[in-house]
């Protein structure tokens, strides 16, 4: 949600808000703003967290997913400068400053010494895939306060809520507004650039949200489908207070290129023509012309081990090692040896 002064536009783009909404914690972060940069915000960006009731993991692999965004959310103040620049705080003081121009960030999308990115790394992707989308044409940086109660690395989406936050706010300093689905594609693809391969599930849910519903959400095309939930339901959704960046490591990475390489050998062993573009399993099962049912009978049938070693695989799909590693690995998972 992006908040500016004017009227509310009712339409599939995201909604402009009239006047700084009556927020306790939006006047508290307004004043933290005002004291840092000595001017109010020009606007305000919402982009909540998310629950996903049914289809874990299965959405990078293009199968339908029914998410609920939640209430905790990343919320942004921001004020446009002439400069071609962006400057970053944050309310938790753990989350250190940071400025930089807008012509020279990229390098600085990189983790830490311990493979952890850093909090900001975050917002660049979002800006860097706006830039992208407007050709590295703009007319305004940005100033940019951030509050985000989204417990991190809960699996609640806060990173997919923090890339959205950032892209859709550099946008709407530049006088672009996109459709939902539009923007929602172009952060899952954004987010990409801190390394993890997702599937477009977090970004769909913080743009196409309606209360009281969850979305039953396609991909190939991005569609989404309201499912409403009773008034009186409650869904408690417990925090065991174990954490998982899924940037620090390989495992979610591990899991959507495991997801790949079973697409390309199920089409390989069931003669369609070969095809080294990336493909889904739902795609596979598309090509293959088989229903949900015989696709799980084909799964047990061509892939029976556990465990494939990275010469299996290649001898399959009649590629070298190199090629591999090229075409369906990403960074942190060629040093993989099995699958």
């Amino acid at each position: 949600m992006s908040a500016e002064m004017g009227n509310e536009i009712k339409c599939d783009t995201v909604p402009i808000i009239s006047n700084t909404p009556c927020d306790e914690r939006i006047n508290s972060l307004s004043c933290l703003f005002e004291e840092e940069f000595g001017t109010k915000p020009s606007f305000y960006v919402r982009v909540p967290g998310r629950v996903n009731i049914i289809g874990e993991h299965i959405d990078y692999c293009g199968y339908p997913v029914l998410p609920m965004a939640l209430e905790q959310d990343i919320l942004i103040a921001a004020s446009l400068i002439q400069e071609p620049e962006l400057h970053l705080r944050n309310v938790n003081s753990k989350y250190k400053s940071f400025d930089t121009k807008l012509t020279t960030f990229e390098h600085v999308i990189t983790p830490d010494v311990n493979g952890k990115p850093f909090w900001y790394s975050y917002i660049l992707c979002g800006i860097k895939g706006a830039l992208e989308y407007l050709h590295n044409k703009m007319n305004k940086g940005l100033q940019l306060y951030i509050d985000g109660n989204i417990p991190p690395a809960s699996g609640l989406s806060s990173s997919s809520a923090l890339v959205s936050a950032a892209c859709l706010s550099f946008l709407h300093a530049q006088n672009i507004s996109l459709s939902k689905t539009e923007i929602a594609a172009l952060c899952a693809s954004s987010e990409r650039y801190i390394g993890t391969q997702g599937g477009g599930m977090d970004q769909a849910i913080a743009f196409l949200a309606e209360k009281l519903s969850a979305q039953y959400i396609t991909f190939q095309p991005l569609q989404a489908t309201s499912v409403g939930l009773p008034e009186d339901a409650v869904f408690v959704v417990a925090h065991s207070l174990a954490e998982a960046n899924k940037a620090a490591t390989n495992d979610f990475n591990r899991r959507v290129i495991e997801c790949r390489l079973a697409a390309q050998i199920l089409t390989a062993l069931n003669g369609i023509p070969e095809d080294k573009k990336i493909i889904t399993l739902s795609e596979a099962q598309k090509k293959i012309g088989k229903s949900l049912k015989d696709m799980i009978r084909l799964v047990c049938d061509n892939l029976p081990k556990e465990y494939y070693s990275k010469s299996e695989v290649c001898d399959i799909l009649n590629i070298n090692e190199d090629e591999l590693e090229n075409l369906y690995l990403t960074p942190n998972t060629k040093h993989l040896t099995e699958f």
